[in-house]
């Protein structure tokens, strides 16, 4: 069975633990960040667009140099680097709070360092993979690590509710600080054998130019970027409103946003679960089209809500199927991507898709702010939900739908 080979890869469970770790931290940080903001420093909807672009800024500035760096070198240690500072620098978060330098200037900037700091370690995250298990697990062993995030997502945001209900915003950051210490610990004892890395080069250009290349110029990789970064441009823009929209607009507290995001893990482990069997029996390309409209339409029930019971049931309902599209088709996306990229062009061609989507958000993010302030949060929210309705239709009618997993690296 595939499954029983996929865990005789000792080494690919200990990755496995130490990302399950880091991700339930992270999300307590993502809840508990959107509260402090929102409840403790009385910040806007355009200052919370601000402060979501912050974490993702570094991504396109710097996304696709440091998809060359991570090609040039081993990623385990780039990994327990990213890990423990990242650690320091969360610390520092509750430290500023203890004595009274916390303001949205400082967090700004905080989480805009935090964010670089896990450019790093995405970039050699998801170029690392490849290197524990064989091509034919790797759809697999993504579906394995989307059902943990999905786990991570239902518990995170549930422990950050009653953190930050119990000891405050601040504090509930210093468990995700903790997590990426245990996680950097972990890493630290992986022993798989990896290339040392190219010698660093003073081609820098046409090493950035050849990572681009590889994927705005393949047949299946170019749609599939393009209509990420629109995904991500409108997703953005509803991570910013909608926080604002639920405990500002609707007047829910933290752990009503907390309830409704752990609904989203629960969504998102149901659908990892059918990745896998759905991939093989319909094909990479058939799912990923499949999660792209199922975007919209949970996206759409968040302006339909109201206060009350009622509402809450729809902004959970939101989030589940939210999550049940990405467990769905993100390990269907990411064992393509993996399987038909050279171990050589792995950062880079992470880097660039990473980088330049998570870029979208540094646009989306305070422009759904801004829609929200000016239009009011319903009409920015219904306009998101109709620029994802045409990347869905854009990917629907790409070469991206015959998309199949080949049995081996190009």
């Amino acid at each position: 069975m595939t499954r029983a080979r996929l865990l005789d890869h000792p080494e690919f469970v200990r990755f496995w633990a130490a990302d399950s770790v880091s991700l339930v931290g992270t999300y307590v940080t993502t809840l508990a960040l959107q509260v402090l903001a929102v409840t403790q420093l009385r910040a806007s909807a355009t200052e919370l667009g601000v402060l979501g672009a912050a974490r993702w800024l570094p991504y396109l500035l710097f996304g696709l140099v440091v998809g060359v760096l991570v090609d040039r070198h081993r990623r385990r240690p780039v990994l327990v680097g990213a890990d423990l500072a990242r650690a320091v620098l969360l610390g520092l978060i509750p430290l500023s709070a203890a004595v009274g330098l916390l303001g949205m200037p400082v967090l700004i900037v905080l989480v805009a360092a935090y964010g670089a700091l896990s450019l790093v370690h995405d970039a050699a995250h998801q170029s690392f993979l490849p290197s524990l298990v064989p091509t034919a697990v790797l759809t697999e062993a993504n579906a394995r690590l989307e059902q943990t995030r999905s786990v991570a997502q239902t518990a995170g945001p549930l422990i950050a509710g009653w953190l930050v209900a119990a000891v405050g915003a601040p504090v509930a950051i210093l468990v995700d600080a903790v997590s990426y210490l245990i996680s950097g610990r972990v890493l630290a004892g992986l022993r798989t054998p990896e290339r040392t890395g190219r010698a660093p080069s003073r081609h820098l250009r046409r090493e950035l130019v050849e990572g681009l290349s590889w994927v705005y110029r393949h047949r299946v990789l170019a749609p599939l970027a393009i209509t990420s970064h629109a995904w991500f441009l409108c997703t953005g823009m509803v991570g910013t409103v909608s926080t604002y929209f639920v405990l500002d607009g609707l007047g829910f507290d933290a752990v009503a946003l907390g309830a409704t995001y752990a609904l989203g893990g629960v969504g998102g482990v149901l659908g990892a679960s059918l990745a896998l069997p759905a991939t093989r029996r319909f094909g990479a390309g058939p799912i990923m089209v499949v999660g792209r409209w199922l975007t919209p339409a949970a996206y759409a029930l968040i302006p339909s809500a109201t206060s009350g019971a009622v509402g809450l049931v729809l902004l959970c309902g939101a989030q589940f199927l939210f999550g049940f599209s990405i467990g769905l088709d993100g390990p269907a996306e990411m064992g393509y991507r993996q399987a038909v990229t050279p171990d050589r062009l792995q950062g880079r061609m992470n880097a660039t898709m990473r980088s330049l989507n998570r870029g979208m958000i540094v646009i989306g993010a305070p422009l759904g702010g801004v829609l929200a302030d000016a239009l009011g949060s319903r009409a920015a929210l219904w306009i998101a939900v109709g620029g994802l309705v045409c990347q869905a239709v854009a990917i629907t009618c790409s070469p991206l739908r015959h998309a199949r997993i080949p049995d081996a690296p190009a």
